[in-house]
């Protein structure tokens, strides 16, 4: 089990930060196994022991990024739910979401989902929790969608998995300058997905918007 990171001084929060911004971006470039403490101490300037004022191991930097993205990915959906319009497709919302909160947080992203692997499992067990907390949201959407027939959909569970999937694998693959801008791929896929769960009125007007 990992140690829990120590208290830090108004300066020593500052110094947590560029830990954690460091870590981000060698952990999503070489991978967390390749990574050392000293290799993060490096690149924010310090030694490596002042690390050890902040964070207790490797193991407590991944744990504390995966869960600062489930914690910033979720508070992020509440205002984006708090302030859609009455009239709008809670899917639609829920998708369009997704995929303009993941573009814009390309290595958080890479790296929640690329080193979960490599949590251990107390921590597995804690940013895996953070995770199902965020698929409720979508699962919910469906639930509520098949009931009322705006959706044809047997399992909201699976269905969950297969389009957060498709959706959160978007960032692997878009390069900023390419054949598709972001919008053109949010309304492309906001149709794929509406399709999928046989929605295919709303399909045909998002489809629309395209063009």
């Amino acid at each position: 089990m990992s140690a829990p990171a120590r208290q830090s001084t108004p300066k020593g929060t500052q110094t947590a930060a560029k830990v954690r911004a460091a870590a981000l971006k060698l952990f999503a470039r070489n991978g967390y196994a390749a990574v050392s403490m000293r290799e993060v101490a490096q690149n924010v300037g310090v030694q490596p022991g002042a690390l050890y004022n902040h964070f207790a191991t490797k193991q407590d930097i991944l744990k504390d990024l995966m869960l600062a993205h489930m914690a910033d990915l979720i508070s992020a959906w509440e205002r984006e739910a708090a302030n859609k319009s009455s009239g709008a497709d809670p899917l639609d919302t829920f998708v369009r979401f997704h995929i303009r909160y993941h573009l814009e947080k390309r290595d958080e992203v890479f790296v929640s989902y690329m080193e979960l692997r490599n949590l251990e499992p107390d921590n597995y067990q804690q940013v895996g929790a953070e995770r199902r907390r965020y698929e409720t949201i979508l699962t919910d959407i469906l639930s509520a969608g098949a009931k009322s027939g705006r959706y044809q959909v047997k399992d909201a569970k699976v269905a969950t998995r297969a389009i957060i999937a498709m959706l959160t694998g978007i960032p692997s693959w878009y390069q900023p300058g390419g054949a598709l801008d972001p919008t053109e791929i949010e309304n492309l896929y906001a149709a794929l997905v509406q399709r999928s769960v046989g929605s295919a009125a709303n399909a045909n007007t998002i489809g629309e918007r395209v063009s």
